[in-house]
């Protein structure tokens, strides 16, 4: 039985950058317009702005842990290796809880989307196809997933480029050339501070996929050099691309006006400013881009699980199981697949709710992992640049983070507390199995 993840079948640098980038699913800019741009009164490029100073910060230590531990990557790997087992043990259980859950909202939008185009057929259908599709492509190794997800990213980043190219045609047409020339959907006439930090809060969770590229380690040629620089990487390019479409489309729609129903605005920006032509095929990139979103997010749910059975953390030898010619580590994608099938009976807002605590707690991990590594272990303070790095810089990403765990759901916090409680009780359980299981002491 294989032990590690194939080491003949690796992924470059733009392989893991491209799996981000997925994972991050560059049109949720869209879905999201028009939420964010009531919170933040008009100035959703400014709150992308915000957030992606905010998330660079979290980025940066990732990368300093990724060098750092290169083997097995995670919030999960960098925890444990500082803090020790127990509290490895629970970040990786509340990061897990963000990670299952993603490819379920997934499959919950592709039968969302689907219903759309085929109202006669019942979501479950949709759901079934959809997860079967990204759980038999995730059996396969991961260069095949990886390679996919240039088309399924590339074309709706194509579409992207057409709507920016239309906007700019009909600002010109309507106001002239030098309607163009504006700074009014970075500030829109307004100054408060407050509606901004609250519309940053909800857009930083689009830049998840930065955490997702470090469980990818294991199958990443040089992995200590490639994945800190795909960090950061995929949280620039990410950003870059949520920054630019919500900028033609705030100079587009200044406010939300224009829209019957902001909290999905998406058809309507796409339609109003493309046609009914354009919106069809809009849609059908939108599948695509949840199909590679899909893709990167059942891919790293499964690696994490590889991870942490590996570490012992499961009595269950499947879960550090990697079929010895795929390369993948099969029974935790097949599990990641059944898991998934329950979004047949979740509603898309209840499993959104639950996100954000997961993800807060990876990234407080993080962050304070960094200083408890360079600046109290290994006492690496000796110079402005290492008190920069290793003590102020961290301590600004928690703070930041800490801004966002503010503007958290109540039911959120409720429900991720209680998976933390469920995951404390399955350690105490599993230590009290015996001294064989004493790995999480």
């Amino acid at each position: 039985m294989a032990n590690s993840l194939a080491s003949k079948k690796k992924l470059g640098l733009w392989q893991v950058v491209i799996v981000g980038i997925a994972y991050m699913t560059p049109m949720t800019v869209f879905d999201t317009f028009g939420i964010v741009s009531g919170i933040t009164k008009g100035r959703v490029p400014l709150a992308y702005l915000l957030a992606l100073a905010s998330i660079l910060l979290t980025a940066m230590s990732y990368s300093k842990m990724a060098s750092a531990f290169p083997k097995g990557g995670s919030a999960y790997t960098y925890t444990r290796k500082v803090f020790g087992h127990n509290i490895g043990f629970i970040v990786g259980w509340t990061s897990l809880l963000d990670y299952l859950l993603l490819p379920m909202i997934n499959a919950l939008l592709a039968g969302i989307y689907l219903r759309s185009l085929f109202p006669q057929l019942p979501d479950w259908l949709w759901i079934t196809l959809f997860t079967a599709i990204v759980t038999v492509i995730n059996c396969c190794n991961i260069r095949l997933m990886a390679n996919l997800n240039f088309l399924f990213v590339g074309v709706p980043v194509l579409l992207m480029v057409i709507f920016i190219i239309l906007v700019i045609h009909g600002v010109s047409y309507q106001s002239g050339g030098y309607a163009l020339l504006t700074i009014n959907p970075l500030l829109n006439g307004d100054s408060s501070i407050t509606p901004l930090i609250a519309g940053a809060a909800v857009l930083c969770f689009s830049f998840l996929g930065f955490d997702a590229v470090t469980t990818l380690s294991d199958e990443t040629n040089g992995s200590h050099h490639i994945i800190p620089k795909a960090v950061f990487i995929t949280a620039l390019i990410g950003g870059a691309i949520f920054f630019i479409a919500s900028w033609f489309i705030q100079l587009w729609y200044p406010t939300n006006d224009a829209f019957n129903n902001p909290t999905e605005a998406m058809p309507e920006i796409v339609l109003y400013v493309g046609g009914a032509l354009f919106q069809s095929i809009f849609l059908v990139a939108i599948l695509f881009n949840t199909l590679a979103s899909g893709l990167a997010s059942h891919a790293s749910a499964a690696r994490l699980l590889y991870i942490m059975g590996r570490g012992g953390v499961f009595p269950f030898a499947l879960f550090s199981y990697i079929h010895p010619r795929l390369g993948s580590p099969l029974y935790c994608v097949l599990f990641v697949g059944i898991f998934t099938m329950s979004a047949v009976f979740f509603r898309l807002d209840t499993a959104v709710s639950l996100i954000s605590f997961g993800a807060l707690i990876a990234f407080t991990s993080v962050n304070v992992s960094v200083i408890a590594l360079y600046a109290v272990k290994k006492r690496k303070m000796n110079t402005i640049k290492d008190k920069i790095h290793y003590l102020v810089l961290p301590i600004l990403g928690i703070l930041c983070v800490g801004t966002m765990c503010i503007n958290l759901d109540i039911d959120a916090i409720t429900l991720g507390i209680s998976w933390a409680i469920i995951g404390c009780a399955w350690m105490i359980w599993y230590r009290a199995r015996g001294p064989e299981h004493a790995l999480l002491s």
